[in-house]
């Protein structure tokens, strides 16, 4: 029964909350007059792609170096950390229970950037899209595992959970609480796009709302995920495809959904977007750890 609560909250999170509210939003934008579109500006929806797939990948680097450093410093485990990654040698009763500090190191990292983004946003449109892609991946890389955990024992959250010795009930409760939260977050977070717009003109209306979060986190999403994919090669098909698409899917489907419904939301990003290149740059020299450092394996004993 607890699994069947808990699939049927996904597919309300994943699809039919998104669907609902999408749907309302394109019967009331058929009732209203629609403007001419604002123009497209690529480099934004460029240089969030790039943002994106910097902030995924660092946020799975965080996720990861938290489950190895506890381990390095337990008596009989020595973990090595890899690029998509980690695995150890030896046996602990506290293994278990540290399969779940990467989850909970990059929801704390979510939160904080979320904080910093509500009361101290940059003034730079680049640096805004960081903090606001870095909250998103600590957030939905992490809440997720929570339900994850709560249906399967063998999930990294499910391992620290059987460990702590909670019930079928605390897992269900844990579980829908997470899943609660992810649309309240990906709006929010929509609405931290949404101010990145020139001028309040260009996020006026319902439909331009929705077509500057399409612009600057729909398109840049779906361009960031085989970018994603090229940092975690070589792994199962599963692996390396399944997280960048679920977390992109479970966050910005609401954010797209949403938009047209974030009235209030204020356009104070008149700041110019911004170079690529120094996004690219650091995406480049982030392959280059994952796949030149990483992928070879770091052994912490």
């Amino acid at each position: 029964m607890y699994v069947t609560i808990i699939a049927v909250a996904l597919l309300m999170v994943l699809i039919g909350g998104p669907l609902i509210i999408g749907l309302i939003g394109w019967v009331a934008r058929g009732t209203t007059e629609s403007a001419p579109a604002a123009r497209w500006d690529w480099r934004l929806t460029i240089n969030s792609a790039l943002i994106y797939t910097f902030a995924f990948n660092l946020t799975f680097f965080i996720q990861e170096l938290f489950l190895v450093v506890p381990k390095a410093l337990t008596p009989g485990l020595r973990p090595t950390l890899y690029h998509n990654n980690h695995g150890w040698e030896g046996d602990h009763p506290l293994a278990s229970l540290f399969q779940g500090t990467g989850a909970l190191a990059i929801f704390i990292s979510g939160l904080l950037f979320a904080f910093l983004l509500s009361h101290r946003p940059p003034r730079s449109n680049l640096v805004r899209l960081f903090f606001i892609w870095m909250a998103y991946h600590g957030l939905f890389q992490s809440l997720p595992q929570v339900a994850a955990g709560a249906i399967s024992p063998g999930n990294d959250v499910g391992m620290a959970m059987d460990y702590l010795g909670m019930s079928s009930a605390a897992k269900t409760i844990a579980a829908l609480v997470a899943l609660a939260a992810i649309p309240f977050i990906a709006l929010a977070l929509g609405r931290s796009l949404l101010g990145l717009a020139p001028e309040q003109a260009a996020i006026a209306s319902a439909g331009d709302r929705t077509r500057f979060v399409f612009r600057v986190a729909t398109v840049p999403g779906l361009i960031a995920i085989p970018l994603i994919i090229a940092f975690r090669v070589p792994r199962e098909v599963l692996e390396v495809v399944l997280p960048p698409v679920l977390v992109t899917i479970i966050g910005i489907a609401w954010m797209q959904a949403g938009a047209w419904w974030m009235r209030n939301a204020k356009a104070d990003g008149s700041l110019a977007p911004g170079s690529i290149r120094t996004p690219l740059a650091a995406v480049l020299v982030l392959l280059l750890v994952f796949q030149i450092v990483l992928r070879p394996g770091i052994a912490f004993f």
